[in-house]
């Protein structure tokens, strides 16, 4: 039996939108049907695309009623409200990091999903990456033993360059801040890698961004999970000119191992008793924006894993209640912000 091309829509065509369009075209099993975005067509990526723009998500759906999936790549605070609409209309819905800005949202979003029989799919393209795959496995298979401590680190530059007057980024209601828009795939990382997360203590600061955003760019957490492991994250979008370091720690029984480098997509340490470390696929690359970069560039898998879940009923890396939890954690580490 030949399989179904899958149909997609997208709402929002901004860097992260372009991108899952491009993924969706040169993906052999899916078809770029139609773009929604508020913005002209001048000052969006169109010409790359050749499909339809509409102005809003119901004359998108409306007319073209053979979507199928519709991918949400808007800003932060809209996720909710676009993935709701979307679902109301049919569609399953394939939805950026993060999946909404609290839990509440999140919760709407599954319960719209639920009510309408339609699947949601949450971006957490790290979880592709051949380092993460691997540190995972190790884990599963119980290779580290019982896990101690572990440390989470994110050092990303985020300036002027970024922050733009007048754009959604920097603000509280649509961008939500730095964890939400920058390090929640590192803090899905933890999630994903030790379980859920108990937030023993945060605190943040504002070192450098007083007149570039709504809140604070800096921050310590500490963290519990399991049975008595203990965990740390340090986060910061205030360093000079460009990203450092994204990376995680893990002491346990029967060894140490670091993922590391930018966007934590490099082995930088493995030491584990009667273990060979074995060769590993390369890394994608990071996003690129221009003057910023973001996480790696797994966008392809995302797509690729959507169509095999429509075409075979195939499991998927993330689930709703991922996105959902990994929201939650946010919300706990700024409930308890000092």
């Amino acid at each position: 039996m030949a399989e179904e091309t899958i149909k997609f829509g997208i709402i929002g065509l901004g860097h992260i939108g372009a991108r899952h369009a491009h993924m969706i075209q040169t993906n052999p099993g899916s078809e770029l049907v139609a773009v929604a975005d508020i913005k002209n067509v001048e000052d969006l990526a169109m010409q790359n695309f050749q499909v339809p723009l509409y102005e809003s998500v119901e004359e998108m759906l409306m007319q073209h009623s053979n979507i199928q999936v519709v991918c949400i790549a808007t800003p932060n605070g809209y996720h909710c409200q676009h993935a709701i609409q979307a679902l109301s209309m049919g569609c399953h819905v394939v939805v950026e990091k993060p999946m909404a800005l609290s839990v509440d949202d999140c919760d709407a979003i599954i319960q719209e999903a639920q009510k309408r029989n339609k699947r949601i799919f949450c971006v957490m393209q790290n979880r592709f990456s051949p380092p993460s795959q691997w540190i995972k496995s190790i884990i599963d298979d119980k290779i580290l033993g019982e896990i101690f401590q572990v440390q989470v680190v994110c050092y990303w530059n985020r300036d002027h360059r970024y922050y733009k007057k007048g754009h959604w980024h920097g603000t509280e209601d649509l961008d939500g801040g730095v964890l939400f828009t920058q390090f929640s795939h590192f803090i899905d990382m933890a999630y994903w890698l030790l379980g859920p997360l108990a937030i023993n203590y945060s605190e943040f600061s504002n070192f450098n961004h007083q007149h570039l955003t709504e809140f604070d760019d800096s921050g310590q957490v500490l963290f519990s999970f399991g049975e008595r492991g203990k965990g740390s994250l340090s986060f910061s979008s205030s360093l000079y000119n460009q990203n450092f370091e994204s990376s995680i720690t893990i002491i346990a029984e029967k060894g140490t191992v670091k993922l590391g480098g930018q966007y934590m997509n490099d082995v930088v340490y493995c030491d584990i008793n009667n273990y060979e470390m074995p060769t590993l696929r390369a890394s994608s690359p990071p996003n690129d924006y221009g003057q910023y970069k973001g996480s790696a560039a797994n966008h392809h898998f995302v797509i690729n894993e959507v169509v095999n879940n429509m075409n075979h009923n195939s499991p998927c890396i993330t689930t709703p209640e991922d996105g959902r939890s990994v929201v939650e954690i946010i919300e706990n580490i700024h409930l308890l912000k000092k």
